[in-house]
């Protein structure tokens, strides 16, 4: 009798909700194996017996058969003697439920998937019983993370655990040779979830199909009808409400920006398929892979020349995304917008379903409320929706795939980095204010949270604190797993920060250490982790702004840094020539700021120039005077070298936007101008570097640029062919200081760092001048390069060096040594930029709740 013996198996990676337990028990069906297959928490437990040689044989092809999405880390096999008694068969089960929370990490959670071909196809053939069914779903595709409320994951442990399977779907569900064999998502029209197309006060919206006798029609046509018409429609989606109009009806879409209170931002289309707008934006192959990827994230796809876009059947509304050089596209992310589009049969427009600021509607009720003056209907179901989850954009850069907003389709996957981290330590990071995102070091892998939006709000403060909570809860004392308690809490130096101030709290709630990490060097370092890079690395980070470490803290954000390594304070090599930012933190909203904080740091006299027009006339006589003398006196005009603010200032000075209405829009639209004109750039100085104090290399010298950049304007020149030049100077100054760099330190390698490398032509322009100057250029691929991706660099400044104080009250530690020890250990959490200083009145700003915020250590030893 051949020998028998029994396999335990801890399977971890993507094995829940991918169809892994079904594979895995047709797999050991072929070799005659009993036992179990089994979800537990974060793997899945596989207890198989039979003959040896079967078992070794389904070892085999549990490596070689694996199907996607399922992908598995290495196996640790334990071989144990056969039970006496052999189990009756084969199980497939799941763990008893542990819930889920808020669950901004959920480590044995993947994330939702798009309807997958074998799903579409289904949904469209007249005569299966699943036609135009728009919850359809498998083993391979649908919700998963949006809709889990525990873990691990099992229909039981979701909010389809309302739904009870009709005798049809049962068998299904219990048939080996089904595809919806243990498809916990399974669902038919018998016995799934509904639809509703209600108003907002909850009548029904849906006409009669034909008499007053005659029923309803279904809900997807009357949205679609509504559509049509020009109305706003709210949608409950995968991870939330989104907003939808048709992106064809100029008054439509104008209208949604009225209601919505987004003037200018780019808004997202819905299509079919790629050929609805071949016309009107270039898309190669790898952009209709990324499109169509389970994911579904947006694309971004650059625009083709206004000629040929005219020409395209349906033409998008101006108002879609007024002066961007691209559109932000999407496929359907569920069958439900599959119908829907296909039923208006034109590109939708579809944006959060939020009013401006505020965090995703998620609650059909709740939308109704929230939403009730923007939407014209809402076509809901009952299925709920358990976290709110955004969608995910992507650009391809260099022939790759970059994520801009990690959200829906990526999130809760773990990152797939080169050089994990070591499996004994468990980290949680904060992230930054902007596109808040924290992330947990935890067995090795990380998971990075989906994008949360920005914390200036009151509803997204306690959203972030009620998700860290759970996860404190889970992990500071050891409870979710005895063997990687949460050892320590990371965040950014910034004392103004929100972040900040809710990690001092929570670090002396659960008795954690707070670790602190400079804003620059933590994107430089996200970068360095994403490309397992452990050695000297030199970086530009560039972004709006971040709190300095040195004497003054001047705010940074146009900085080339050297990073000797993981554990090692950043030198700072050269940064651009600072300038004042009058009104402080208005300046970041009022791009005619920063530009008379440049034209004052050049000369003063500059404001009279006949260049400087636009930005002059953009102020009353009396308030550009009190301005000037508000920076000639140092009153609440801080000094930065945010390239940020440099794009401000320039778009200004160019009369393209005087107040921006969103983050980084000066940047978007000189970029846009920039890609429209296709002739030669005006021809500008690039930014010489100069000497500085304390600097190895100086300053990049903005000055001759500014000069003729105003002489071009006094001459009368065109934006187009200006902001074009501008970015062909920067490019080119950005490039030659990297070699200046790379010649005095002997590094070759250069990452590409913070929020301003989003502008694709910056960014492209950086990584072909690099690679012809013999430098080896990289950048964020998995994370966004802003402050999406913060959360990863402070994880990895942290995990390198860990003093933790393990009794007593937490410490601070501040990762690099020259932070300032006298910060403000009270920031005022309202305000992410509340550095700044006094407000334009003169006075310093307090906070009533001092008192219930924790007093940090001033302990440096960090």
């Amino acid at each position: 009798m051949a020998e028998q013996a029994r396999l335990l198996l801890h399977c971890r990676g993507t094995v829940q909700g991918v169809g892994f337990r079904p594979f895995v028990h047709r797999l050991a069906s072929r070799y005659a194996l009993v036992g179990e297959v089994e979800n537990v928490a974060g793997a899945v437990r596989i207890d198989l017996q039979g003959e040896r040689r079967a078992l070794q044989r389904f070892l085999r092809g549990l490596r070689t058969e694996l199907p996607a999405p399922a992908r598995l880390e290495p196996l640790r096999p334990r071989w144990l003697p056969a039970r006496p008694r052999r189990p009756a068969g084969l199980r497939i089960a799941a763990a008893a439920p542990r819930p889920l929370g808020v669950g901004l990490i959920a480590p044995a959670l993947v994330a939702d998937l798009a309807p997958c071909p074998a799903c579409r196809a289904e949904l469209a053939d007249p005569s299966g019983r699943r036609h135009r069914y728009p919850f359809i779903s498998c083993s391979a595709c649908g919700p998963r993370y949006s809709i889990a409320t525990a873990e691990p994951f099992a229909r039981a442990h979701t909010t389809l655990a309302a739904f009870p399977l009709c005798p049809a779907c049962r068998r299904e569900f219990e048939d080996p040779a089904d595809r919806r064999f243990h498809a916990e998502t399974i669902g038919c029209p018998a016995c799934g979830p509904r639809l509703q197309l209600l108003a907002a006060d909850g009548a029904h919206l849906s006409a009669p199909a034909g008499g007053a006798d005659e029923p309803e029609e279904d809900p997807i046509t009357a949205a679609a009808r509504l559509l049509r018409g020009g109305a706003i429609l709210a949608l409950q989606g995968v991870g939330g409400f989104q907003l939808l109009v048709d992106a064809t009806q100029p008054q439509a879409v104008e209208r949604l920006r009225r209601r919505k209170r987004r003037p200018a931002k780019p808004f997202a289309l819905l299509v079919a398929e790629p050929a609805w707008l071949e016309a009107q934006v270039q898309i190669g192959e790898a952009e209709r892979q990324l499109l169509s990827a389970p994911a579904a994230p947006i694309v971004l796809l650059r625009r083709r020349h206004a000629a040929a876009a005219a020409a395209a059947d349906a033409v998008m509304a101006d108002a879609v995304a007024p002066g961007s050089a691209a559109l932000g596209v999407m496929l359907p992310a569920s069958p439900l917008h599959q119908l829907l589009v296909e039923a208006v049969g034109r590109p939708l427009v579809a944006t959060s379903g939020n009013p401006s600021g505020e965090p995703l509607c998620i609650d059909p009720l709740e939308a109704r409320q929230r939403l009730g003056a923007i939407a014209d209907g809402f076509l809901v179901h009952n299925r709920p929706v358990a976290r709110p989850l955004d969608d995910s954009l992507a650009q391809l850069i260099d022939g790759r795939p970059v994520l801009l907003r990690r959200a829906r389709g990526y999130a809760p996957a773990p990152l797939e980095l080169p050089a994990p981290p070591t499996a004994d330590v468990t980290v949680l990071a904060l992230g930054g204010d902007l596109k808040a995102a924290p992330a947990l070091a935890r067995h090795g892998r990380i998971w990075v949270a989906p994008y949360q939006g920005d914390l200036a709000g009151a509803r997204q403060q306690r959203a972030l604190e009620a998700g860290l909570e759970d996860l404190l809860q889970r992990f500071a004392n050891g409870t979710d797993d005895a063997e990687a308690p949460l050892e320590e809490l990371v965040g950014d130096a910034h004392p103004g920060t929100v972040g900040r101030a809710l990690g001092e709290l929570l670090a002396r709630r659960h008795g954690l250490p707070l670790q602190l990490v400079q804003h620059h060097r933590a994107h430089g370092l996200a970068v360095a982790a994403e490309h397992g890079l452990d050695g000297p690395l030199l970086v530009w980070a560039a972004d709006g702004l971040g709190y300095s470490p040195g004497p003054g803290h001047q705010l940074w954000g146009g900085e080339l840094l050297l990073l000797d390594g993981p554990d090692a304070a950043a030198q700072r090599l050269a940064c651009l020539r600072p300038f004042p930012l009058p009104g402080g933190e208005r300046a970041m909203r009022e791009s005619r700021r920063a530009a008379l904080g440049l034209l004052l740091a050049a000369d003063p006299a500059l404001l009279d120039h006949p260049g400087a027009a636009a930005c002059r006339q953009a102020f009353s006589a009396d308030a550009c005077r009190l301005l000037a003398v508000a920076v000639a006196s140092g009153c609440n005009a801080p000094l930065s070298s945010a390239l940020g603010r440099l794009f401000d200032a320039i778009a200004s000075l160019m009369g393209v936007v005087q107040e921006q209405s969103f983050e980084g829009e000066s940047g978007l639209l000189l970029e846009g101008l920039a890609r429209r004109w296709s002739k030669q750039p005006a021809p500008l100085p690039t930014l010489s570097l100069v000497p500085a104090p304390d600097l190895p290399l100086g300053w990049l010298n903005w000055e001759p640029l500014l000069r003729q950049l105003l002489a071009a304007r006094a001459a009368g020149e065109e934006a187009g062919p200006l902001a074009a030049g501008f970015h062909a100077a920067l490019v080119e100054s950005l490039v030659a200081a990297a070699r200046r760099a790379a010649e005095a330190s002997g590094c070759r390698r250069l990452a590409l760092a913070g929020g301003c490398f989003q502008n694709a032509l910056l960014l492209e322009g950086c990584i072909a001048g690099l690679r012809a100057a013999g430098l080896e250029p990289c950048w964020s691929l998995q994370l966004p390069c802003n402050d999406g991706g913060l959360a990863l660099g402070q994880l990895w400044a942290a995990l390198k060096r860990m003093p933790i104080t393990k009794s007593g009250a937490p410490a601070v530690h501040h990762l690099d040594p020259h932070l300032d020890p006298h910060l403000d250990p009270h920031p005022d959490p309202r305000s992410p930029h509340s550095a700044f200083g006094p407000d334009v009145s003169g006075h310093a700003r307090s906070d009533p709740g001092d008192q219930r915020r924790p007093t940090p250590s001033r302990d440096q030893s960090g």
